[in-house]
Order: C-alpha cells, then structure tokens, then sequence
C-alpha cells in the first residue's frame, strides 16, 4: 500500500465518490499554535488535529510526547469523520512531522488505509490548489482504536534492539553527538544506536526522495539490509521518528517506532548515555 500521496492524486481522490479524509495536523516543536494557521487557510474539507493533546498524552515520565489516551485520540478522530472503510489523508505545514505523527497512530491503532501528502500544504498550493477558511462539519465516524497495527518498543526494547540490531538516531546529528541539547535534560543517543536525521530523507521543498535512494541511504546505515530484522527508530519525542518510520515504509522497510524516545529515555539518570560520532 503506497504510504505517501501527491498533490494531484489527493485532488482526483477528492473530486471522487468516495473523497478521503483529510486531517490538517500543523504543529511546530516550540509554536506557533497550528490552529490559526489551520483557520487562516486549509484544504477543503480537512478538518484539524492537535498534535498535543490528541496525538499525545500529556508530558511526563513517557517522554514529551507518550501515546495519547486512546479514547481521547479515538474520539478526536471520529470527530473528524475518520472511519475504518474509508481512506485518510495527513498533511501540514512543514517538515511533515506532525502529519507523519497522525499517519502512524492512525496506522498503529489499526486503521487500513492511511497516507500522507507528500510535501504538505506547500505541495497543494504549489500546484495552484485552492484553500478555504471554512470550517466542515463531517459526519461523525466510527473508528474504533485497535492498537498493535505497527510495532512499538519500550525504553528497554530500544536498548536491546541497538545492541543487537539497528536502531536509528532520527535527530540531528550534532544532538545525537551530545554536542548540543536544546531540550531534554542531557545530550548524546542511546547507546549503539545509529545516527540517521530524518531531514536527509527529504528534498529541499520537503517531499520524499525515490523510494530506491531511500532504500540505498537504510542500506548503508544497516537498516533493511538482509531481512533479519526491522529496525527501530527514535528521536526526540517521538514526532520526527514517526517521519522516520515513514520513509521506511516508502522504501519498503518496516520499522519500529520508541515513541518516548530521548525525551523518556534522558529522563532516567540510571539510562546510560553514548556522546560523539560513534554508535557508543
């Protein structure tokens, strides 16, 4: 199943019997807020998610950005008119983080079909597509979350899995060397796990590379090599790994995403922690 879409296929799909979902996700790591963005303009018919409060649980122990309560998130989505027999689209206005974010708990809590727009409201408007300021109204939906869908790894799954397979750094590599840390309580990775930002897996107008490129760029960090494991990824807080997981999935590689991520894993001073270039 093709995980990203472009512009102008989303536009044929929406002129269809059957139009899918869209879920306008923007959402920056420090702000600004994504709905007056989302009321200043969006795509027709997309209706808006909160990344922190129904994508998220709240701050904690888990990381910045844990798994949401699921009847939380399973309300916000049928809100949006989301249902298990029809096909859901994510976008935002940025790095495609966010919207990444709302593909992978959508995915993980079992939804069948669900893509993102690949290079975000910049790729709708780029094509001279319309926005509109008006609010839908959709029906409510009737999905249920059945989580499970994708593979998920705790603190310790993500400390057995770097040093027994591949776990990718999806930060920038200057955090995972422990050099700077804008955020979390200490700097460095997880020890053994590979440096792989995600912003090198896009173009400079944030659509994906080709899928082979992809494929070539996992291969040589370890990832989808031979077969004998998915790799596991993580970051922050769990936003850009979720991009991470998704530009796997557009090379053909499964993964496994740690959605506590550094944020959860520096949290605990008793969590040993790797600095510089080396896997540690």
């Amino acid at each position: 199943m093709n995980v990203i879409i472009t512009a102008s296929e989303l536009k044929g799909e929406s002129a269809g019997e059957q139009p899918p979902v869209l879920l306008d996700v923007r959402w920056q790591l420090g702000g600004p807020a994504g709905k007056p963005a989302y009321d200043a303009g969006h795509l027709p018919g997309a209706a808006y998610i909160d990344l922190d409060t129904e994508l998220a649980g709240p701050a904690g122990g888990g990381g910045r950005h844990p798994l949401p309560d699921l009847d939380t998130f399973g309300a916000a989505m049928r809100r949006a008119g989301v249902s298990a027999d029809r096909a859901v689209v994510t976008y935002d206005g940025g790095q495609g983080w966010a919207a990444a974010r709302a593909w992978w708990m959508l995915r993980w809590a079992g939804h069948p079909s669900v893509r993102v727009l690949d290079g975000g409201l910049a790729a709708w408007t780029a094509e001279g597509l319309p926005l509109t300021t008006e609010v839908p109204s959709p029906a409510e939906g009737t999905f249920r979350p059945e989580p499970g869908a994708l593979p998920l790894l705790s603190a310790d799954d993500a400390a057995a899995l770097a040093r027994s397979g591949v776990l990718l750094d999806a930060r920038a590599a200057e955090r995972y060397r422990g050099e700077v840390e804008p955020i979390d309580r200490v700097g460095g990775h997880i020890p053994g796990a590979v440096s792989a930002p995600t912003t090198e897996n896009v173009t400079a107008d944030g659509r994906f590379r080709p899928a082979q490129e992809l494929r070539e760029r996992f291969l040589s960090l370890g990832a989808g090599a031979d077969g004998a494991g998915e790799p596991g990824v993580y970051c922050g807080s769990g936003v850009s790994a979720a991009h991470q997981v998704l530009a796997l999935a557009v090379a053909g590689v499964p993964a496994a995403l740690y959605v506590g991520s550094w944020s959860e894993w520096s949290s605990d001073p008793a969590r040993p922690v790797a600095t510089g270039a080396e896997r540690g």
